[in-house]
């Protein structure tokens, strides 16, 4: 790409061409740049065995759950559930927020929890694409999802629905 701006850029100083058609040359060669960079990623997205569909859920580690329940599901109208006296399930839509007490009360998000198309036909599959690429299984079992740590530290859950 830079070597065609150079040449490009090399014509319009000799007078080769009108700055019109050099403003018209690096736009189409800019347009073209990013379709061919597009098109491997497109292809690679139709092609994943580990195709997220939507977030299951994210996981907040908190101070006082009771507390954050009682804001959520009454400024929000999340539906309460699987509540253990520790942590519970705030389901809003297809959506869950599941709130835990943290020991040490600092809170902060634990994780985020991704559902995968096809996950209970693919379990396995999935795990064994995990570990070619590398990526260390942090928990998890194969029945339900797995943890893994992105490029940040951050931790990501992969499953099926029921997580």
């Amino acid at each position: 790409m830079e070597h065609i701006i150079a040449n490009l850029l090399r014509d319009f100083d000799q007078g080769k061409m009108t700055r019109r058609q050099l403003i018209q040359s690096l736009a189409l060669a800019a347009t073209a740049a990013s379709a061919a960079a597009a098109a491997p990623a497109a292809a690679a997205a139709d092609s994943q065995l580990l195709k997220a569909t939507n977030f299951n859920h994210v996981s907040y580690q908190v101070a006082d759950y009771a507390k954050t329940r009682d804001f959520y599901a009454s400024l929000f109208g999340m539906q309460v559930s699987e509540d253990n006296g520790k942590q519970c399930r705030l389901t809003f839509g297809n959506n869950i927020l599941i709130a835990r007490t943290r020991p040490s009360g600092t809170p902060r998000v634990d994780h985020i929890a991704y559902t995968v198309a096809n996950w209970d036909s693919n379990k396995e599959q999935a795990e064994a694409e995990l570990k070619r690429r590398g990526l260390k299984i942090i928990s998890g079992d194969v029945k339900t999802s797995f943890h893994v740590a992105d490029p940040d530290g951050f931790e990501v859950q992969l499953g099926g629905l029921r997580q």
